[in-house]
């Protein structure tokens, strides 16, 4: 019931066109592990179709390493980027939600609510 009550709560959006008309033919997943740190692999990782970055992997400062080109960030709602600057207008932000206090969060979220 807690599920269906906030599904009711969401607004039905699709993907972004750009997204949707995309034929995905090199993705790259950036995870939030450190390993990337010193490599110069940021122009590189820019030139992937799709960038998928999880959890709080941080991009300002890192750019040179990391890139700056996030298609989707993909994270628990413990793990999300606090920084507005994390959650580039032309990206798509995805909540993994598993446990009861993910949903609690997202209910928070879409009423302005405080937790």
């Amino acid at each position: 019931d807690k599920l269906k009550n906030l599904l009711e709560l969401l607004p039905e959006h699709d993907l972004p066109e750009d997204l949707k008309s995309k034929h995905c033919k090199r993705c790259v997943v950036v995870g939030s592990g450190g390993i990337l740190h010193g490599s110069e692999l940021g122009r590189l990782l820019n030139q992937f179709d799709i960038v998928i970055r999880l959890n709080d992997a941080p991009v300002q400062g890192y750019t040179d390493h990391v890139g700056n080109k996030t298609t989707i960030r993909m994270t628990y709602p413990e793990g999300a980027p606090l920084s507005e600057h994390e959650y580039p207008p032309a990206s798509l932000f995805v909540a993994v939600l598993f446990k009861s206090v993910d949903f609690n969060w997202l209910q928070a979220m879409v009423k302005n609510e405080t937790l």
